[in-house]
């Protein structure tokens, strides 16, 4: 609870490899009533996994795809019907947050409290194209050129080179030494702007004036359209910083240059400066250890859900035909094209 207000938080589920990061943070957090796992996934060892979870921790609790299917990003939008609790505020994070700031959840809903006129609220998300563009516009951020305001620019969001160097400067010069205050930019409204939602606070009263129904894609009616037809904005908390992993078209640099495994070691340092924090990280990673031992016999299991076959398009069929050094040679064109030095400092 804050002041009057039940805080929920909420994650799209997802993918245990990250979190595993993700989850310590929530659940330790002492304002936070309830964590709802929203399982969207086939997989049966990470459903296993958010299943073990639910177990240990009291607060964790599961909520299942309401319509029985799971479609990827296509099957979130039913969950949202069950935000709209009156005197409640959700705050939803990415499965894919992997770091947060000392007392980033507290921070959060103290803000969204004293700005309750924007729809939605957000910190400073690291790898999150408009945050950069904050970060690039107040001079934390040099780059190679002027990047505009753009949800799905070509470098800032898809750019896995750029993902790459932008989680190591922030890594080597802000989160090492933990000098991530240099980096706030203070509060900044937006409005009739899309921008990617990782990490997002809301009232449940204000969602239950459409009663949660989101139709077609929820990033861009929830940063764009509502706010738009009601006349409101939307704000960042810009004393306020997590840090996102990855975009898909960001996923593969990344893992190839290991920046899951520095989060990783990051976060496991800082849990274990406190006994009763490490008690958190090191049940969370037990159950990682056990689900790993067993994950051939959890991927066989069947799933929960009815799938959706999806259709194949007009470029998927084209693709086929083309002879696979052709796609070589495209892919190696495209890495190219994706260079390197971005960041300048």
């Amino acid at each position: 609870m804050y002041q009057e207000y039940k805080i929920v938080v909420n994650t799209a589920a997802g993918r245990r490899r990250y979190m595993q990061y993700l989850i310590p943070y929530i659940v330790s957090s002492e304002i936070v009533d309830r964590y709802d796992v929203w399982v969207n996934t086939h997989n049966g060892a990470d459903i296993e996994f958010f299943k073990r979870i639910a177990e240990k921790f009291p607060k964790v609790n599961l909520v299942w795809q309401p319509d029985g299917v799971v479609n990827g990003n296509k099957s979130i939008n039913a969950f949202y019907k069950a935000c709209v609790e009156p005197n409640t505020i959700y705050f939803k994070l990415d499965d894919d947050i992997v770091w947060m700031e000392p007392e980033l959840i507290e921070k959060m809903v103290k803000f969204r409290v004293d700005n309750p006129r924007y729809f939605v609220v957000s910190p400073l998300v690291i790898n999150n194209s408009l945050s950069t563009y904050l970060l690039q516009l107040e001079n934390k951020l040099k780059l190679n050129a002027y990047y505009q305001a753009y949800a799905s620019d070509s470098v800032l969001w898809k750019s896995g080179n750029f993902a790459q160097e932008l989680h190591a400067w922030f890594i080597k010069n802000y989160l090492k030494d933990r000098q991530w205050e240099k980096l706030y930019v203070g509060k900044k409204e937006m409005g009739m702007t899309r921008f990617s939602i990782n990490a997002i606070l809301w009232f449940g009263d204000e969602m239950k004036k459409f009663a949660g129904i989101i139709p077609g894609d929820d990033e861009e009616f929830i940063s764009c359209i509502y706010p738009t037809q009601q006349g409101m904005s939307n704000a960042w908390n810009g004393d306020a910083i997590v840090a996102h992993f990855a975009f898909y078209t960001q996923r593969e640099a990344l893992d190839k240059n290991g920046i899951l495994e520095r989060y990783g070691e990051i976060n496991n340092r800082q849990w274990h400066t406190d006994k009763q924090r490490a008690e958190i990280y090191d049940a969370v990673q037990q159950v990682m250890n056990e689900i790993q031992a067993e994950e051939q016999e959890l991927l066989s299991k069947a799933s929960p859900y009815k799938r959706i076959v999806p259709k194949v398009t007009w470029r998927q069929r084209i693709k086929k035909l083309v002879p696979q050094v052709l796609l070589d040679v495209k892919g190696f064109l495209a890495d190219r094209k994706d260079r390197s030095g971005y960041i300048l400092s």
